[in-house]
């Protein structure tokens, strides 16, 4: 009894260890985990940092060089790039500059600023141009005053006149002396009798003002002169002024003309002429006009006495005769420019080359039932037959 229950227990424990593996090789195997994508930690590429963008050199004395380094690092992890540096103007210039940097290497860019010519405060700008994403265009800036010993403000006195002033105009020029001793001054003198100077004393020593007059008749379109001082520094022995008149045209006219398509017009088609008044009294227009058939003539007074607008309207289908021109005029009261007038002319009509056809070429066709007759000497193989026939 005892030999059987051990029987029967061996063999259910193989039945079922049969079992377990059996579900064992049909169970599916797990699916293997996706790839995932590379991750680079801390990629920024290059990437430019200036010690100072901004450099300020205080007070310089007009004339001398002002030079200073840039210093950049490039504090990315590629290859920081320089592909452009350029100066605002031509008083300031930019040396041998790093153009590839290392990451975590430095690089420098040189600047010099020629200070002549120039007075006061003064900001100048160099703009440099990377592989940097973030910042592809940095902006860098020298800064500070400009000291002259003897400062004039304006160097260059211009004055804008209209043509038919009959009065004096002036403008003023301011002169400072900035040296700790103090300066005396000559009577102006100019180059052109068309302008003369005064000199004031503001302060002894120290502060002046010159007033500069232009004289009429204002009959050249500018006028030009040279204002000289001189002075009992030997730093600065003379101080220069260039005096400068822009005359104006009394009447101005834009455009001075008119030029149309060519004709026949499409569309109808307006062209606005504009007539501006620089003289010193308002000005008055009359009798607007073009001597050409169905153009229509509009005159408005933006600014009454001072500024117009011709509007000239051109049908649809206009068209100048050949080799002929219009033209607009309006009356004014100003006797420099009583009839003013515009010339019109159209474009000419393109040139059509004319296509002149070739005549065909007939070949007559053989009666029906006839044999077609070849040239003699148009085919070997005839010429051999005719040959043995005979």
């Amino acid at each position: 009894m005892k030999m059987m229950t051990v029987k029967s227990t061996f063999i259910c424990g193989l039945l079922i260890a049969g079992t377990e593996i059996l579900f064992a090789q049909q169970a599916p195997a797990p699916a293997a985990p996706a790839p995932t994508a590379p991750v680079t930690i801390g990629a920024i590429g290059p990437k430019i940092q200036f010690q100072t963008p901004v450099y300020d050199f205080g007070k310089v004395k007009s004339g001398d060089p002002v030079k200073y380094t840039f210093i950049f690092t490039n504090t990315g992890d590629e290859l920081l790039i320089l592909t452009n540096v350029q100066p605002s103007c031509g008083c300031t210039t930019a040396g041998d500059w790093s153009r590839q940097v290392e990451p975590g290497k430095t690089g420098t860019i040189p600047v010099q600023f020629n200070s002549a010519n120039y007075g006061g405060q003064v900001l100048k700008t160099v703009t440099v141009t990377c592989n940097d994403k973030t910042q592809p265009s940095v902006g860098l800036q020298l800064k500070g005053t400009v000291w002259k010993p003897i400062d004039v403000q304006p160097q260059f006195a211009v004055m804008t006149i209209p043509s038919d002033t009959q009065s004096n105009v002036t403008t003023r020029v301011h002169i400072v002396n900035n040296m700790e001793e103090a300066i005396t001054l000559s009577a102006p003198e100019s180059s052109n009798q068309k302008f003369t100077a005064e000199l004031k004393t503001n302060t002894v020593g120290k502060d002046f003002e010159m007033t500069i007059t232009a004289s009429p008749p204002f009959e050249q379109p500018n006028l030009q002169g040279q204002i000289t001082l001189k002075t009992s520094s030997t730093n600065v022995p003379v101080v220069s002024v260039t005096a400068w008149a822009n005359v104006q045209q009394a009447v101005v006219v834009s455009p001075p003309q008119v030029m149309l398509p060519a004709g026949p017009l499409a569309n109808k088609q307006a062209v606005s002429l504009m007539i501006q008044n620089n003289g010193s009294k308002p000005l008055k227009l009359t009798d607007a006009a073009i001597d050409a058939k169905d153009v229509e003539v509009t005159l408005t007074e933006p600014n009454p006495g001072r500024s117009f607008t011709a509007t000239l309207n051109f049908p649809q289908g206009f068209e100048l005769a050949q080799g002929t021109k219009a033209e607009f005029s309006v009356k004014s009261d100003n006797p420099k420019f009583a009839v003013i007038k515009v010339p019109v002319t159209q474009l000419p009509k393109p040139v059509v080359t004319p296509i002149v056809p070739q005549p065909a070429r007939v070949v007559p066709l053989a009666p029906a039932g006839a044999a077609l007759v070849q040239p003699a000497s148009s085919s070997p193989a005839a010429t051999a037959a005719k040959t043995s026939a005979q």
